[in-house]
């Protein structure tokens, strides 16, 4: 079973044009987290989706995701993403029997991807046991020291940035979240830092570079732009 979990449980702080979450922030009177989902519904590999969302927002969710057919669960998000992520996974874990599981991890303000996003990242899972979608750095990456001060500039040819979907076996990305819990290390940024923290491989997927995050004014209009020139 291949499930797709989807977090949308931010507020939009850093967007100034928002009178709402950003995930519902509209374009052509369509919310953001609709597009996102759409890929996901229209997968015949996607077995299930769970979204997982702001709880003041819980019910409003619900009512505009009502037609997806797919959509298993939505269910309030925790204290922190980490929270969220653990708290998807866990209802991920309901609709499974014994097996092996994938889970694709995504951010629901997050909808310039693919169906062949899709299929690669569960392909990297069945061949090599995680995928972990990146775009290719196309400017000069620099590391600094705590000063602020340039201490190296870094090959940008073997640099690339993480984007999203993050996908591995259920099981596996289930232990990982319950080991940091129990070790009270529950603070990573996101579920590549924590499992290759605990030893795990991890396998790149190149995805499309449009692939952004829709965080800021500006993500929202270069996304504005640009959905309706992306096909399948």
């Amino acid at each position: 079973m291949n499930i797709a979990i989807i977090f949308a449980g931010g507020k939009g702080t850093r967007m100034s044009l928002a009178d709402k979450p950003k995930q519902f922030l509209e374009i052509n009177n369509k919310p953001i987290l609709c597009y996102t989902i759409d890929h996901f519904e229209n997968s015949n590999l996607i077995d299930a989706i769970i979204v997982v969302i702001n709880k003041d927002w819980l019910e409003h969710t619900k009512t505009i995701l009502k037609n997806y057919s797919k959509v298993v669960s939505i269910v309030a998000g925790g204290a922190t993403a980490l929270d969220s992520q653990y708290i998807g996974l866990t209802e991920a874990e309901k609709f499974v029997k014994n097996g092996k599981h994938i889970v694709l991890i995504h951010d629901g303000v997050r909808p310039l991807i693919s169906k062949k996003l899709i299929s690669d990242c569960i392909s990297s899972v069945k061949e090599k046991g995680s995928a972990i979608t990146t775009a290719p750095a196309t400017e000069t990456i620099i590391r600094i020291d705590d000063n602020g001060s340039m201490t190296d500039i870094l090959n940008r040819e073997k640099c690339q940035y993480a984007r999203a979907p993050q996908a591995f076996y259920l099981s596996d990305i289930l232990s990982v979240h319950r080991k940091s819990i129990d070790e009270g290390n529950h603070f990573f940024i996101d579920s590549a830092t924590m499992m290759r923290h605990y030893g795990y491989d991890l396998h790149t997927v190149l995805g499309p570079y449009d692939n952004i995050k829709v965080t800021t004014d500006k993500d929202y209009f270069i996304c504005k732009g640009l959905l309706p020139h992306l096909g399948e």
